[in-house]
Parts: structure tokens; C-alpha cells; sequence
């Protein structure tokens, strides 16, 4: 089982930020963008998931241990628990099978009333929720630049994953390699990027 990341930082170590694209076919593409801190991007990896499928944990494990920047990414940071719809990753796996530290983060606090409810509409909803639950309490950080972001945390201790969402968000109050990969991934399938996350 992979251990808990040390508390020391270094400003420009290497964040792997994931994002999906729009919902427009059934094969959904994810963006990892990788950067040192919030500044500075170093590379691109990408890979596909299923619309509404089961497969995004097995992709992403996948597609980070086979980067040739495996060996220097520190943390892993997602745009929430799931991605292509109701495809949820399981981040307390992504954490042990790679053996780097997984954050996750959302503008918005999760309403889990209304999430299981969607679920109820998708193959093995009971399973999905547990995925989720798995992920942990979501937490609430304090921003500079406007309202505070949630986040959910493996392999990290809370002080330290706060840290680095508030340095790594350079340019908006979503951390800069989540927002790269959002960029990058909306701006390849729909042409244009889209700035919201």
C-alpha cells in the first residue's frame, strides 16, 4: 500500500491535472495536463473513457503510469469524482495503484441527495455511490481569488493538499493544471476552448 505524501513542497513540483471533454459521443476524451506548480506546462497525456461507464479508474491508472513523466509527478488533481457523466473514479485506488497522492477538486460542495438519485438512471447505481463515498469528506478551501473551492484527498494529509491547490491556482480559484487540462480538452473536440470549469 503506498504511504501518505511528506508535508515538505517544492514550488515547481509536477501536478498532473485531469479534466474530461464535452459529452459528445459515447467515447469520452480525458486530458492530463502536466505542469510544475501553477505555472509552467511540461507535457500532455491522454486517454478514453466510456459515456456513463465503469472503466475511468482503470484509465487513468493506466494512463499516468504509463507516462514518461510517471517517475516525477508528485500529485494527481482531478475536476471531481467523476468524469465522462457518471463515470466515477475511484480515487482511493488511483492513489494505491500509482502511488501518487490524489486531490480532487469542484467549485461547488457535492449534493449527494441529487447524485444518487441520478444514479438511480445507470447500470450498478449501488456500487457507483460506494465509489464516491469512498472518496472521503470534502473539505473547504479558502481561496484568494473569490469564493473558497471543495476538495476530496488520498494519500495527502489536509494541510498539505490545501497548500497545494492554493499555490497551483495562479489564475483563477480552480488550481492552473486543472483548468489546462479543461482547456486543452474542450478545445480539441469542440474546436474552441471553453474557460469554465
Amino acid at each position: 500500500m503506498a504511504e501518505a505524501y511528506p508535508t515538505h513542497l517544492k514550488p515547481e513540483m509536477r501536478i498532473l491535472g485531469i479534466d474530461d471533454s464535452p459529452l459528445v459521443s459515447d467515447s469520452i476524451l480525458v486530458i492530463g495536463a502536466i505542469m510544475r506548480g501553477g505555472d509552467w506546462l511540461e507535457g500532455v497525456v491522454r486517454t478514453y473513457i466510456i459515456k456513463d461507464g465503469m472503466d475511468a479508474t482503470e484509465r487513468l491508472t493506466d494512463m499516468v503510469r504509463e507516462s514518461k513523466h510517471y517517475g516525477q509527478i508528485r500529485v494527481v488533481m482531478l475536476n471531481g469524482v467523476t468524469m465522462g457523466g457518471f463515470n466515477v473514479v475511484d480515487i482511493e485506488s488511483l492513489f494505491k495503484d500509482t502511488g501518487i497522492p490524489v486531490i480532487t477538486v469542484m467549485r461547488k460542495s457535492p449534493d449527494m441527495e441529487s447524485i444518487r438519485s441520478a444514479l438511480e438512471n445507470l447500470s450498478e447505481p449501488e456500487k457507483r455511490y460506494r465509489m464516491i463515498l469512498k472518496a472521503g469528506e470534502t473539505i473547504e478551501v479558502p481561496m484568494q481569488r473569490g469564493e473558497p473551492i471543495y476538495a476530496q484527498i488520498k494519500g495527502i494529509d489536509e494541510s498539505t493538499a490545501v497548500q497545494i491547490i492554493q499555490s497551483s491556482a495562479t489564475h483563477s480559484r480552480i488550481p492552473e493544471p486543472v483548468r489546462v487540462a479543461h482547456l486543452i480538452a474542450t478545445g480539441v473536440v469542440l474546436g474552441e476552448s471553453s474557460r469554465r470549469v
